[in-house]
Formats: structure tokens, sequence, C-alpha cells
């Protein structure tokens, strides 16, 4: 199952991970969000143990998407180390997804 972060605990979660995060950042109201989140929660069982699937709901987070210049929903960033090293703006395929995240092991 995914992680759901807060700005809270976002350092914590996602910056100071050892493996790669792919963090969904989505709100309540959009529809193309709603169209990802089950490929996202599908991905997190498939990567258990290799890379965090995590989930931040922009309305009650609000820090962490402009810290990152998020403009548009659904945005997914690609962490690894730390460092977004990858970014997807809009609701795409599962493929898209995983063959970005395969490029971070």
């Amino acid at each position: 199952m995914a992680i759901h972060v807060s700005d809270a605990d976002f350092q914590d979660v996602v910056l100071n991970s050892d493996v790669p995060v792919v963090l969904d950042l989505w709100a309540e109201w959009c529809g193309p969000c709603r169209m990802i989140g089950p490929i996202i929660e599908e991905m997190s069982g498939e990567y258990e143990g290799k890379a965090k699937m995590v989930k931040m709901d922009i309305d009650a987070n609000p820090q962490t998407p402009v810290k990152f210049g998020v403009r548009n929903i659904p945005t997914v960033l690609f962490f690894k180390g730390g460092e977004v090293v990858d970014k997807q703006v809009g609701a795409v395929p599962k493929s898209v997804f995983v063959e970005k995240l395969e490029k971070l092991f």
C-alpha cells in the first residue's frame, strides 16, 4: 500500500529514503489524479522493498508542492538520494511510471 505523507514527515519519508521514491501529488477533486491513484497503489506492491510509492494531498499539504514548483496535478516526482531526478505531469499509462522508476535502479 502506498504511504501517505504530509509536509511534516516529508523529509523523513522521502528525502531521507535509502530507496527510490515515487511521489504522487494529488487532490480529491482532481479527476486525472483518481485515474493514476490505482496505478501507484499497484506499483507499491510490485516494488515493495525496492522503492517507496508515496502520495501527498496537496490541499492538506501546501508547502511541499510549492517547494518543488508544482503547478498542475497530478504531478509525480521521482526521487533518488533525496533529489528529484524525474517528473511526470498528467495522467499517463502505468508503463510510463514503470519505465521512469526502473531507470533509478
